[in-house]
C-alpha cells in the first residue's frame, strides 16, 4: 500500500539545513490556501474538531477535486494537518477514521495511536520542566487495554527502534501487570471474606466505588450483590 500523509506514522522532525529555509517558507505559504479549501469543503473533518482521516483519503481528494488540488500542495497540506497537535490528539484518543462523507469507516491502528501519543509526549516534555512520563505510561496502559491484544501482539505492532520509547512502553506494561496483580489480590480477599462489597470496603477502609470497579473488572465477578 502506498503511504499517504494521512496514514504515515509521525516521526520526530529533524532540523532543516539553512539553505532549505526559502523552500520551506514558499511551501508553507502554498499550503495555506489548500488548508482553507479543505476546511471549506469538509468542515466536519477539518473544522473545529479534527478527526482521523480514512486511509487513502489523499487519492480520494485528488480524484474528487482535480480542479481544486494539485498533488504536491495537497500532499504538503495534509502533511501539515496530520502533524498538528489537534490531529494527533484525535488519533491518540483512539477515535475512528472518517471518510469524506463524514462516516466512521475504520479503527485507528494501535501503532498509530502509540506513535501519536509518543509525539505529543515529546512535544509537551520539550516545553515542560515536569516529568511527563508517568502520565504517558497511564495513557499507554489505557491504549493497551483498549486494543484487546495480547502483550506479545501489542509489542509486535507498536515497538520501534527508539530505545527510550521502548523503555517507557515496557515500564507501562510492567505497571499494568502490577495493576492486574493488585486487582487479583483484592478479588481473592473479597471472595474469602464472605462480605458484601459495602462491608468489605468498610472493613478495609476503602472507597466502595473503587472496590466495585475492581470487582467488575474481574472476569469471575458478575454483578456482586
Amino acid at each position: 500500500m502506498t503511504s499517504t500523509p494521512s496514514d504515515t506514522p509521525v516521526q520526530p522532525t529533524e532540523a532543516a539545513p539553512a539553505n532549505d529555509q526559502a523552500t520551506r517558507q514558499a511551501r508553507s505559504q502554498a499550503v495555506h490556501p489548500v488548508l482553507e479549501k479543505l476546511f471549506e469543503l469538509y468542515p466536519h473533518l477539518f473544522g473545529n474538531e479534527f478527526l482521523p482521516l480514512k486511509l487513502g483519503i489523499f487519492q480520494e481528494l485528488l480524484a474528487a477535486h482535480p480542479e481544486q488540488f494539485q498533488r504536491d500542495t495537497l500532499k504538503a497540506a495534509l502533511g501539515r494537518h496530520t502533524r498538528s497537535a489537534r490531529y494527533l490528539q484525535s488519533v491518540a484518543a483512539g477515535k475512528q477514521r472518517y471518510d469524506l462523507q463524514g462516516h466512521a469507516v475504520e479503527d485507528v491502528s494501535p501503532a498509530h495511536i502509540y506513535l501519536a501519543m509518543l509525539e505529543l509526549f515529546r512535544r509537551r516534555q520539550g516545553r515542560s520542566n515536569e516529568d511527563l512520563r508517568p502520565r504517558l505510561r497511564l495513557q499507554l496502559i489505557a491504549a493497551f487495554e483498549t486494543s484487546g491484544l495480547t502483550r506479545q501482539d501489542y509489542l509486535s505492532q507498536v515497538q520501534t527502534n527508539d530505545v527510550d520509547a521502548n523503555a517507557i512502553l515496557e515500564e507501562a506494561l510492567a505497571e499494568f501487570d502490577q495493576k492486574l496483580a493488585r486487582q487479583e489480590a483484592l478479588f481473592r480477599a473479597f471472595e474469602a471474606s464472605g462480605k458484601t462489597p459495602q462491608e468489605f470496603a468498610e472493613m478495609y477502609g476503602m472507597n466502595l466505588r473503587d472496590v466495585m470497579a475492581a470487582l467488575d473488572r474481574h472476569p469471575s465477578t458478575v454483578n456482586p450483590a
